[in-house]
């Protein structure tokens, strides 16, 4: 299965001497880059890369939520199912292809955080359209919790303003029984 991870990188940037005024370092700057023609800035750079290298032919189509459930807990670490709450997001083309999975966190026995400025800069970066949520319950308690409702409420909302459809959201429980929102109309 693919996976998604990101990378922060530098590149260069002018560094401004203590006593300098912003002004006096932006004209010195532009001198310096008249006369050398160059100039090095230094930035952070996020980068999203696949890891697994398979090919965009041999992605697996999600018809519904059962594809989604197989795929899924085939590939969650059963030493840690039962144990800690870990929380995914199943990133898709526009044919509900799957470009990959990325775990969004990992948490405690009764839950994990989620970061929403994260999760959307990983399914912006890697220009998906669809995603599919979903974390385990260590407890194996199926139903969701107000916390979950009021969580997949607020992704929804806030992938409305990018396009961006959010297919489902599954709970696993550690021995594979899943509950799905799309299909108990919840979603």
């Amino acid at each position: 299965m693919k996976s998604f991870c990101l990378e922060v990188k530098a590149i260069t940037k002018p560094k401004i001497k203590e006593g300098v005024t912003v002004e006096r370092c932006a004209l010195f700057s532009l001198f310096k880059f008249e006369k050398s023609k160059t100039m090095k800035a230094q930035v952070n750079e996020i980068k999203i890369s696949y890891k697994g290298g398979l090919k965009s032919s041999m992605w697996q189509k999600i018809s519904n939520s059962k594809d989604a459930a197989e795929l899924l807990y085939e590939d969650w670490d059963k030493d840690t199912i039962g144990i800690q709450e870990t929380f995914k997001v199943v990133l898709l083309n526009n044919s509900n292809k799957v470009k990959g999975v990325y775990q969004l966190s990992q948490g405690g026995i009764t839950g994990t955080l989620i970061d929403l400025r994260i999760l959307f800069a990983v399914v912006l970066k890697s220009l998906s359209v669809a995603i599919i949520l979903t974390h385990n319950h260590p407890s194996g308690k199926l139903q969701p919790s107000d916390a979950d409702k009021r969580l997949t409420t607020k992704i929804k909302k806030a992938s409305k303003l990018f396009d961006i459809t959010i297919l489902d959201h599954l709970i696993f429980a550690p021995d594979g029984d899943y509950y799905s929102f799309s299909d108990n109309g919840i979603l």
